[in-house]
């Protein structure tokens, strides 16, 4: 007698290999059909674990709030008076150029970050740039299409800034690490920590009151002078837009 449970064991519809080829042969299809969009859901969930973080959506949250505190504050205090004597640069917003980083080196001795933004779209050397926060540095090279910012922290920015709450004017130095040295030459400067920072009104680089940082620590050992650590509003390092402030003097 035929075994009719060996031939019904046989028949194509039985074996699981060729069912495995059929789902793959289904899958493929279906993902030529929708054009992949099944492949980028399942690739978005996946890699979204590791998309930047809360910790930069908070970093940039706080820099950008500091930075409007700091604004109001410096404009309620704003000595229209010494800004006529000393005919005082302005930056226009109007003429304020947006541009992306396409390259950083945030890290080590030298430090500057690449624009993709250069002198045909307008940027020259010495152009003020900002970011979330507050000053980044000064353009200090160009190309056609590109260019170079020499940040706060570079050992090559030096800087006339205002300590605004005892009205005073210091010399910002970059040291090559995050926090720039403020340097006072007066051992008897009123400062304090936690002291806000910015451009200085007399400054013949910058426009007024754009905010710079804080004061992180003091160092009174110095016989002639009395120097600060600031702590940078702007994190040049996670910033990936800045404005490029055009000057009018």
């Amino acid at each position: 007698m035929i075994d009719i449970r060996r031939i019904s064991s046989n028949r194509w519809w039985h074996k699981k290999t060729i069912w495995i080829f059929f789902g793959i042969f289904l899958f493929l299809f279906f993902v030529r059909i929708s054009k992949g969009s099944l492949y980028k859901d399942f690739f978005y969930f996946i890699s979204k674990p590791f998309w930047p973080g809360q910790f930069q959506k908070e970093a940039i949250l706080k820099s950008i709030n500091q930075e409007s505190l700091i604004k109001i504050n410096l404009l309620k205090k704003d000595n229209a008076r010494l800004r006529k004597i000393l005919t005082l640069q302005q930056s226009s917003n109007n003429n304020n150029i947006s541009a992306a980083v396409i390259s950083r080196k945030t890290g080590g001795w030298w430090r500057q970050i690449i624009l993709n933004k250069g002198s045909k779209d307008g940027v020259e050397i010495g152009n003020t740039v900002t970011g979330p926060g507050g000053l980044i540095g000064r353009v200090n090279n160009t190309s056609l299409y590109t260019s170079s910012v020499l940040l706060l922290t570079s050992p090559e920015s030096k800087l006339g800034v205002w300590i605004d709450r005892s009205q005073i004017n210091g010399l910002l130095v970059g040291s090559g690490d995050d926090h720039p040295s403020l340097i006072l030459y007066s051992k008897d400067a009123d400062i304090k920590v936690g002291d806000f920072v910015s451009s200085s009104p007399a400054s013949s680089l910058l426009p007024p009151n754009i905010p710079i940082g804080i004061v992180h620590s003091i160092d009174e050992t110095l016989q002639l002078k009395k120097t600060a650590q600031i702590s940078l509003l702007a994190k040049p390092q996670i910033i990936d837009w800045v404005q490029i402030l055009k000057v009018n003097i």
